[in-house]
């Protein structure tokens, strides 16, 4: 595991290098899905910071990465500031940068970022801050949803993170809202038994 700035996320030819490297656990994917797919999983880290209270900011924020370009973890210090203002400023320089080094749609990076959003708060037990928290960060951030089944929550995703485009082996996530509603509910049931 190495450890890197997170004002790296800034640098375009770095976030390149990026997509390079996971052109190879996904060799089907186009720059846009790759972009796509790295911003899903960079999202949710750079999230953790933010539901722990810590400073999201790139600047301050340490990422955790595997040698072939995975991000696995963030760390930094507790943040006294004004949160919702910090996680905005970092997840608009963020998207902007990935989507100038992968050419995917703004809109598209901000609506996984809700996502991410969401996950996060529902691992922490936290879902039902999800929306005011997500208003406080500003209009850009997709208010996150949520779905019971039998008790228990799921994230009702807005965004698809492509994976099944990168790779041949991968179908579409069970909570992918990119297949009929009926079918994702089924697909959700199933994990509740």
């Amino acid at each position: 595991m190495i450890e890197v700035p997170g004002a790296f996320v800034e640098d375009t030819g770095w976030l390149a290098d990026q997509l390079t490297l996971s052109a190879r656990r996904y060799p089907l994917g186009d720059r846009v899905t790759l972009g796509v797919l790295w911003w899903y999983s960079a999202s949710s880290v750079l999230f953790g910071p933010v539901v722990d209270g810590r400073d999201p900011g790139l600047a301050a924020v340490t990422l955790l990465m595997e040698p072939d370009g995975r991000v696995l973890d963030a760390r930094s210090p507790v943040y006294e500031g004004d949160l919702p203002a910090r996680t905005h400023e970092m997840l608009t320089a963020a998207i902007a940068a990935v989507a100038k080094a992968s050419g995917a749609r703004e809109r598209h990076l901000w609506a996984i970022a809700a996502d991410s959003l969401a996950t996060r708060l529902l691992w922490a037990g936290r879902a039902a801050q999800a929306a005011q928290f997500a208003a406080a960060i500003g209009a850009e951030l997709p208010t996150p949803r949520y779905v019971e089944l039998r008790g228990r929550q799921f994230v009702r995703r807005g965004s698809c993170c492509l994976i099944y485009l990168g790779a041949s082996h991968e179908e579409k996530c069970t909570s992918c809202p990119r297949q009929k509603p009926a079918d994702r509910l089924a697909r959700l049931s199933r994990l509740v038994g």
